[in-house]
């Protein structure tokens, strides 16, 4: 890695924001922040429905004054049709009692009554319904009239011209009342009518407002909540060690930011991660070459090349010996390791017998499982799959070999092979004390030892689980801890792919 102060190395160099089309409205609207698109989307809701509100308040309020207005015409309407009945009996009574008696007071009444008559006509005749109605009744008024004006001596016979006039009067009195009423039901009708449209009116408005709401809210919360899930799916993919996918947010300004700082993240531990796999690839093949000189001179020490050996000498030769061999298969797996995470090993996959092949690799480990005294129990189901025989092997190697070494001498492993619809399974369960709840988020980490180990077990590399977890995904599958009453329960998933 290029030399430089931790600060410099530290510091994010976010890159600028590319350049977009000068376009005002868009400007603006990229410019806004999370809180003020949220602001925005809330507020424009709120227009929305606070509008369809307002409409309908609008609505029936026009309604509810075309109400008043109806009822207080029928008020008048009826109070003016009362008043022409009531001067009818008045002038009926006043003629009557002028034609007997000739006193000129009675006829002043029948006048004061005909000019309040005459008042009530003029109301009535500014309504449809009841013009003709009012005319007729003027004109029943005024040959009512006419008879007060007959000579004195005639007036016995008047009278009885008078009874006709002004029964004719009290049935257009009649009729008029009954044209009120009708014109006020139609009134109320039209109200009634007027206030099923608003009705039916508010009611599109407001479905119309609301589903106007819901597609807002749901545009809104889509291109607010998008980057986030962009952001969110970057930090999966980070955390999980892949740098490959760029990472690109787009939205308000401040999440666009966000993503810039992530990509700038990302590149970080791209190069971060790549400096460390060159590394250990290159001191794991310095380390090779010395470590074979090594072994080959203790197998030459312990062959008596260099001469006959005491017993003392012989145990520090073959104590050599082991070490160094368990030094080199630790640099091997890290090796492997290495091959397997960066992608560099291609699948060769081929029809398996995968039974055949738990069978084979129970086999490789058994002078293993008679020096810790433990007995494997195989129930696997026939049955064949397009895998990489040589990496599922290897997988199924550490995960033996995981639980051999945390298993208690005399114990039972238990390896199960299932195909269980489109998928393989592969259960590894030991009889040791399980993984650390502490441990369990971690476990398929490198170099990760887990907490209970066996007493005067030999510590591995950390690296097992790894290899079987890469070599799972390689698969496009995945290795999992699973909960379990005993021991450490492990499995792995594949995408099952019959041969052909």
């Amino acid at each position: 890695m290029p030399s430089q102060p931790l600060a410099a190395a530290l510091t994010p160099t976010v890159p600028p924001e590319p350049e977009l089309p000068a376009d005002p409205a868009r400007q603006r609207l990229r410019g806004l922040s999370f809180h003020q698109c949220l602001l925005a989307a809330f507020l424009l809701i709120a227009v929305v429905l606070g509008g369809a509100a307002a409409q309908a308040m609008f609505a029936l309020e026009h309604v509810a004054r075309q109400g008043r207005d109806a009822s207080q015409d029928a008020a008048a309407l009826t109070a003016q049709v009362q008043r022409l009945a009531e001067r009818t009996v008045a002038m009926e009574r006043s003629a009557r009692q002028f034609l007997v008696l000739d006193d000129a007071g009675l006829r002043e009444r029948f006048e004061a009554a005909w000019a309040d008559a005459r008042d009530a006509l003029a109301t009535l005749a500014t309504e449809p319904v009841a013009q003709r109605l009012a005319g007729e009744w003027g004109a029943q008024a005024q040959a009512a009239r006419d008879v007060l004006q007959t000579p004195a001596r005639a007036r016995p016979a008047a009278l009885k011209r008078l009874t006709p006039v002004f029964a004719q009067l009290h049935r257009l009195n009649e009729q008029l009342a009954e044209r009120s009423q009708q014109a006020m039901d139609r009134r109320s009708d039209a109200v009634l009518a007027e206030l099923e449209q608003q009705r039916r009116l508010i009611s599109g408005q407001v479905a119309g407002a609301l589903a106007l709401a819901v597609l807002l809210g749901l545009g809104f919360g889509h291109w607010l909540l998008r980057p986030l899930k962009v952001v969110e799916a970057a930090i999966g993919r980070l955390g999980d060690n892949r740098f490959d996918q760029p990472v690109d947010v787009r939205g308000p300004a401040d999440l666009r930011r966000l993503g810039r700082q992530l990509e700038w993240l990302r590149q970080r531990l791209a190069a971060l991660e790549s400096d460390k796999t060159r590394f250990v690839r290159h001191i794991s093949h310095e380390l090779k070459t010395p470590m074979a000189s090594i072994r080959e001179g203790a197998a030459l020490l312990h062959d008596g090349v260099a001469g006959t050996l005491t017993a003392e000498q012989a145990e520090i030769v073959r104590i050599l010996g082991v070490n160094s061999a368990e030094l080199q298969r630790r640099i091997e797996d890290l090796l492997s390791y290495q091959a397997l995470a960066s992608g560099s090993q291609q699948l060769q996959r081929r029809a398996v017998d995968v039974k055949a092949l738990l069978a084979r690799v129970v086999d490789e480990q058994r002078l293993l499982l008679q020096a810790r005294g433990l007995r494997v129990q195989v129930d696997a189901a026939d049955g064949e799959a397009a895998v990489d025989a040589g990496k599922l092997a290897m997988a199924l190697a550490n995960l033996l070999v995981n639980a051999v070494r945390f298993s208690p001498p005399g114990g039972v492993i238990a390896l199960r092979f299932t195909l269980d619809g489109g998928r393989l399974c592969i259960d590894c369960i030991d009889a040791g004390p399980g993984v650390a709840p502490e441990d369990a988020e971690r476990i398929f980490e490198p170099f990760c030892q887990g907490r209970h180990q066996m007493p005067g077990a030999r510590r591995g590399s950390g690296i097992g689980l790894s290899i079987v977890r890469e070599i799972a995904q390689a698969h496009g599958g995945t290795c999992r801890l699973l909960p379990s009453e005993r021991g450490a329960h492990f499995r792995i998933e594949i995408p099952h792919e019959k041969a052909a």
